[in-house]
């Protein structure tokens, strides 16, 4: 059993049995617990940290753990209908109201109930992750000189390097001086935004496209345009179009296995792309967000835009977090010109820097032995999720098979019949004990027909794939028409 069960599972036995000992009453000793439930001292004491921080037990350096003193009665509840006239009224002149909504994320980030199969995660599954390599980097990052001290406000030198190495590839064009070191890929795509396009702007973005943008960008009172995408990516054709119909200045996409499609802008869009920006005199933001979890069948990635792109248009997000663990919260930003002071100028004034221990862990764990031989296991086991959930859908839901096969990422999008009910089929396949990410979020305009998005990733293997396909096998024939 992984620790992290046994640790929840002990904290429930503990938390069952307060009730046995009077406020303040000290619970058995370690040893007694160890012995008693058969776990590992370790095991004892995090489950007795989880406790503490509900409040439920109070430890003592050397005297052990007590039940915590009774709770007092609940305050009563305030009246806070005030705030709805406040947070609304500085908004009246907006170009463009400034609203938070956070559905499209919170669905890929909230965990499903217990026993619902995890079709809408949207990050590796815990035995995907590499855990023991991730607690060996940050334990010796731990022992650096000067770990817990403040870094350099645009991240280590050696961590701008090797970003600059692993984006700019063996030709070296990309230089550490352009990389900006930032707390996550979220975090680099909104300092992006903030940077590049002034409040009630438009900003251009591919269609469908990942619901944490579109939020980012109408919380920062932007306006997204769509650009359709097709199975070859974006199309320079229409990019062209919409930026002489709006007249931005910012274009987000996601050339490498975009999310949700898994499309690769192909090889002729690439330049053309680059060249339609630079006539709009505008920029170009790639979120290159999964390039480390290509498929073992993938072939050769092409380049980052950014490499190609001398004259600064590209303002480029990598980030480690999908191949490691939602927590690895290391990327980078890079650009070119003055606009890099400006990015750097946001993330100070946002965050002031990324935590300097995260960013030496990130050193240790991309420099050890035991980065290359993680994201080559993780290749094999991401295509033999892909295959194992494609090939479920055409046996078993014909109607769902995927019309585009992605050799990266870690999800699928199939396109619902005509007439299809998202919504309904969401809430059926959770009923079956499925959570499924609906398509709506993922256009910032109607959409042109009903989707899912279905991850294999975020799931314990191809059992529980074969499994969660005969379950929403039975909701779809529920609600389909």
């Amino acid at each position: 059993m992984q620790q992290r069960s046994s640790v929840t599972e002990l904290a429930e036995r503990l938390r069952r049995e307060l009730d046995r000992y009077s406020p303040g009453g000290k619970l058995p000793s370690s040893r007694v617990l160890v012995e008693r439930y058969r776990v590992s001292p370790v095991t004892v004491s995090r489950a007795l940290s989880h406790l503490a921080a509900e409040g439920l037990v109070v430890t003592r350096p050397g005297a052990g753990a007590f039940r915590a003193p009774a709770r007092g009665t609940t305050a009563p509840a305030g009246d806070t209908s005030w705030q709805e006239v406040a947070l609304s009224a500085d908004g009246a002149a907006d170009l463009v109201p400034r609203t938070v909504d956070a559905s499209g994320v919170t669905i890929s980030l909230a965990a499903p109930p217990p026993g619902v199969i995890e079709f809408n995660g949207g990050y590796l599954h815990p035995s995907l992750q590499p855990e023991r390599a991730m607690a060996a980097a940050l334990s010796r990052a731990g022992r650096r000189p000067g770990a817990w001290g403040r870094p350099p406000l645009e991240g280590l030198p050696e961590l701008r390097e090797w970003f600059a190495r692993d984006i700019g590839g063996p030709g070296g064009t990309v230089t550490a001086a352009e990389v900006l070191i930032t707390a996550g890929g979220q975090s680099a795509l909104t300092t992006a935004l903030r940077a590049l396009a002034p409040p009630g702007a438009p900003v251009l973005v591919e269609s469908p496209t990942y619901p944490g943008m579109l939020a980012i960008a109408r919380s920062s009172g932007l306006r997204p345009v769509p650009v359709p995408v097709d199975a070859e990516g974006v199309r320079p054709e229409l990019l062209a179009d919409a930026f002489r119909a709006t007249g931005a200045r910012v274009f987000v996409c996601q050339p490498l296995f975009q999310n949700p499609t898994g499309a690769v802008l192909a090889p002729d869009r690439r330049a053309r792309v680059l060249r339609t920006a630079r006539e709009a005199g505008a920029f170009v933001v790639e979120d290159d967000f999964v390039r480390r979890l290509a498929h073992e069948d993938a072939g050769t990635l092409p380049p980052p835009l950014v490499a190609a792109d001398p004259d600064g248009v590209v303002v480029h997000v990598g980030s480690l977090t999908k191949a490691t663990s939602p927590s690895f919260r290391v990327s980078a930003l890079v650009a070119r010109g003055p606009v890099l002071e400006r990015l750097r100028a946001i993330q100070v004034v946002d965050t002031f820097f990324v935590p300097r221990p995260l960013q030496e862990a990130a050193l240790e764990l991309v420099g050890s032995p035991a980065w290359p031989r993680h994201l080559r296991a993780l290749a094999t086991e991401l295509k033999s999720r892909r295959d194992a959930m494609t090939t479920a859908l055409r046996s078993r839901l014909p109607e769902l098979a995927p019309p585009h096969v992605p050799s990266g990422g870690y999800h699928l999008w199939p396109r619902l019949p005509d007439g299809a009910d998202e919504a309904a089929l969401t809430a059926a396949a959770l009923r079956a004990g499925v959570a499924l990410t609906p398509g709506r979020p993922y256009f910032s305009a109607e959409p042109p027909a009903a989707h899912v998005r279905l991850s294999f990733a975020a799931v314990g293997g191809t059992a529980e794939i074969a499994e969660g396909v005969r379950r929403l096998r039975a909701a779809c024939a529920e609600v389909l028409p």
